[in-house]
C-alpha cells in the first residue's frame, strides 16, 4: 500500500463463477488492501449481502446464466445503496446499454481488462464517485396513502376508457363512488402489523356495502362490478410500479397478498349488498 492510499481496509463482495479469474481478481485486490469476500453464485452473492455490510461489489454479469449479474446487482441496490457496483461483461457491444444499465451498476468492466489495475480503478471510482441521496423506503400502505389522489385518478381514467363500464352514463362523482373509502379501508388493513391473507383479516367495509347498492340503483351488472373491481387491482399496482426507488422491498409480497385479498374481500362484500338490493323489490 502506498503512502497516499487510505489507511482502511475497504470490503468487496467480488463475485465470479469462474475459479481462476475470481483468484487473481481476489489476490490482486488483498495485496492492495482491500478486504475480499469471494463468491461463486449468485445464491452464495445474496447470502452475504442479506449478513455482511460492503463498501465495494464486483460481479460478473453471465454465472452461467444473462442476467444473473443484475440479479446480484440489483440486490446490492436495494439492500446497500451506497454501495460502489462494478459490473463484468465479457461482451464489447454491452457498451451500447450503458445509459440504461447505469440505473444500476456504477461502472461496466469489459472483458478482457488487465486484472493487475483493478484496485486502482476501484480506489479511483470510490474517490470520485458522489453517492446519490439515499431515499428513505416505504411500505406499500404508506406509498398509497400518499397517493391516494392519484390512484383515484387513474382508476377513473382506466374505468372511462373501459367500454364495459362505459354502458352506464355517469359522471365523474357518480364513477368513482365509494372508491375513495375503499382504497382507505384498504391502506387501514396494510397498516395492521400482523396482516395476512387469512379470511378473518378482511376488513368489514361499509363503504363496500354502500358501493354494492349504490352500483345496483346505476345499473350496472355484477360482471361490472368485478371489471371495476380488477382495474383497481391494476391500478394499484401501477402506482407501486411508479414508486418503486421508495418501496421497502422485504415487506414487499406480504403487502401485495394483502392487496389483493382485501380488494377481493371488498369486490365480494359488494357483491353480496349488490345481490341483496336486486332481491329487495321481489320480496317486498
Amino acid at each position: 500500500m502506498t503512502p497516499n492510499e487510505p489507511p482502511v481496509a475497504h470490503k468487496v463482495l467480488l463475485v465470479d463463477d469462474d475459479d481462476a479469474v475470481r483468484d487473481m481478481m481476489t489476490a490482486n485486490l488483498e495485496h492492495r488492501g482491500f478486504e475480499v469476500v469471494a463468491a461463486a453464485s449468485v445464491t452464495e452473492a445474496l447470502r452475504h449481502i442479506a449478513t455482511e455490510s460492503f463498501d465495494v461489489l464486483i460481479t460478473d454479469l453471465h454465472m452461467p446464466n444473462p442476467g444473473d449479474g443484475f440479479t446480484v446487482v440489483t440486490a446490492m441496490r436495494h439492500s446497500q445503496p451506497n454501495a460502489l457496483t462494478l459490473l463484468v461483461s465479457g461482451y464489447p457491444d454491452v457498451q451500447s446499454a450503458m445509459a440504461a444499465i447505469l440505473l444500476e451498476a456504477d461502472e461496466i468492466l469489459v472483458k478482457p481488462f488487465e486484472i493487475g489495475k483493478l484496485a486502482d480503478l476501484v480506489r479511483e471510482k470510490m474517490l470520485n464517485r458522489k453517492v446519490a441521496a439515499r431515499l428513505e423506503k416505504e411500505r406499500v400502505g404508506t406509498i398509497l396513502q400518499r397517493c391516494i389522489t392519484r390512484v383515484v385518478e387513474d382508476w377513473l381514467a382506466r374505468a372511462k376508457q373501459s367500454r364495459e363500464l362505459n354502458h352506464v352514463l355517469l359522471s365523474d362523482d357518480e364513477r368513482t363512488g365509494h372508491l375513495p373509502k375503499l382504497v382507505e379501508d384498504l391502506i387501514v388493513r396494510l397498516s395492521k402489523p400482523s396482516a395476512t391473507t387469512k379470511d378473518s383479516d378482511a376488513v368489514f367495509s361499509v363503504a363496500a356495502i354502500a358501493h354494492g347498492k349504490l352500483r345496483y340503483k346505476q345499473g350496472y351488472t355484477p360482471a361490472m362490478l368485478v371489471h371495476e373491481s380488477r382495474i383497481l387491482q391494476v391500478t394499484l399496482f401501477g402506482t407501486l410500479q411508479s414508486n418503486l426507488s421508495f418501496l421497502d422491498f422485504s415487506l414487499l409480497l406480504p403487502d401485495v397478498m394483502t392487496i389483493a385479498d382485501e380488494v377481493d374481500a371488498q369486490l365480494t362484500q359488494s357483491m353480496d349488498s349488490y345481490m341483496d338490493a336486486m332481491r329487495a323489490p321481489a320480496a317486498a
